[in-house]
């Protein structure tokens, strides 16, 4: 038994050797890991959360090519393009349907609760439903009748009963710009940092409930087309045959246009990716004091090894093995924690914050390198370190 103890001692690596023989020292580095990794983890997931959130509205636009105003930044606010500009765009082979939307901020009366919030309203032609998605297709015929609406199940708020009702089959009535209105159904799309929700109309409710909009300036014009059509160079024609006042873009232009925004043109996507940077650094700064310091403590046993004969080479492989060895027993905690605290953010703020493979991987690889060049600075005095002036 003692031979077998020695033999995997014997087989158990130098750098778990040498953090181990500290724990204090480890743990306090694991917990600095730890939080390193959920800082750049939440820092993630908010900026994939911010430009999934604000764009997944985008992905279910029944349309290959979008129209919208020179002056848009983004979906709510888009200003206003002549209707007329759909009539021309007729005129190109290959378009087949043009469809106006209107979108527009609003004053939301919760049901459940009466509180004034804000919501995002859009108004389509109930016969052409300018969504993809299932339940608003199957449940467009309900906006045909007078200031009916369907509402975002998903929405940022407290709407548990009013949600009860309405899949029991009921009415709730409400109120949008201080005007009544009835919530007759419910599609899922969920809340976004723009805004708390999105409730869908008729062109005509919408022009009843926001009587300052008229229906020849609409907000977005939504373009389908032969099956088979290329929509980039339709767009390209598009965009030299209509006027100056409007600009013309694929769907999928229409999707990365507000990425940008919300990346470039706004506070907090430049928030999150500082926040992503000050986490790696934050990192980098507590491996390399451990390892720094653990270096300065062995520095005389680091000389024997040279004086016996070792080369630099091993001893900075021996530090790098703990660097490694740091970056994964601290990622596991780091990740672990991050899950539980999606899972609050996701219930709290009903934000699309998930844990994904992908991130978890690039997360450990953040890690593994944030380690190795901690340890690769920590080795600098490993390397000029002459055994005749150690034990001089």
């Amino acid at each position: 038994m003692f031979n077998l103890l020695k033999t995997l001692k014997n087989r158990t690596p130098l750098g778990w050797l040498q953090l181990t023989h500290d724990r204090p020292r480890l743990l306090v580095a694991l917990a600095g890991i730890a939080f390193s990794d959920i800082l750049i983890f939440m820092q993630l997931g908010f900026q994939t959360a911010l430009y999934h959130s604000n764009t997944r509205l985008h992905t279910y636009l029944d349309a290959e090519i979008v129209l919208m105003s020179p002056k848009a930044r983004n979906i709510v606010n888009l200003d206003m393009i002549p209707r007329r500009r759909l009539y021309q765009s007729l005129d190109i082979p290959g378009v087949i349907s043009a469809e106006p939307v209107y979108v527009q901020f609003a004053e939301w009366k919760t049901p459940q609760t009466r509180k004034q919030t804000t919501i995002l309203a859009i108004g389509f032609n109930p016969d052409k439903p300018a969504f993809t998605l299932p339940e608003v297709i199957e449940q467009a015929p309900l906006l045909k009748f007078p200031r009916h609406v369907i509402f975002d199940r998903g929405a940022r708020g407290t709407y548990d009963e009013t949600i009860a009702q309405i899949d029991a089959g009921q009415r709730v009535p409400t109120e949008i710009e201080n005007s009544n209105i009835d919530i007759a159904g419910l599609f899922q799309i969920g809340a976004s940092f723009a805004a708390d929700g999105t409730v869908m109309m008729s062109d005509r409710t919408f022009m009843q409930l926001f009587s300052r909009r008229r229906p020849e300036a609409m907000s977005l014009g939504l373009l389908q087309l032969e099956p088979g059509r290329n929509p980039e160079e339709i767009a390209e024609t598009l965009a030299h045959h209509l006027p100056e006042d409007v600009t013309v873009l694929t769907k999928a232009e229409f999707v990365e246009f507000e990425r940008q925004y919300w990346a470039m043109n706004t506070p907090v996507g430049f928030v999150f990716s500082l926040g992503t940077v000050m986490g790696l650094i934050v990192g980098t700064v507590i491996v390399y004091q451990v390892l720094a310091t653990d270096v300065r403590d062995r520095l005389p046993e680091y000389a024997t090894f040279k004086a016996m004969g070792y080369r630099n080479r091993y001893l900075l492989a021996i530090v790098f093995e703990q660097a490694l060895i740091l970056a994964v027993m601290g990622f596991i905690p780091g990740a672990t924690v991050s899950v539980g605290l999606y899972a609050l953010t996701r219930e709290a703020t009903n934000l699309p914050l998930m844990m994904t493979t992908i991130r978890a991987i690039q997360v450990l690889i953040f890690t593994i390198l944030m380690c190795a060049v901690s340890g690769a600075i920590a080795t600098r005095k490993l390397q000029a370190a002459d055994p005749a002036e150690i034990f001089g």
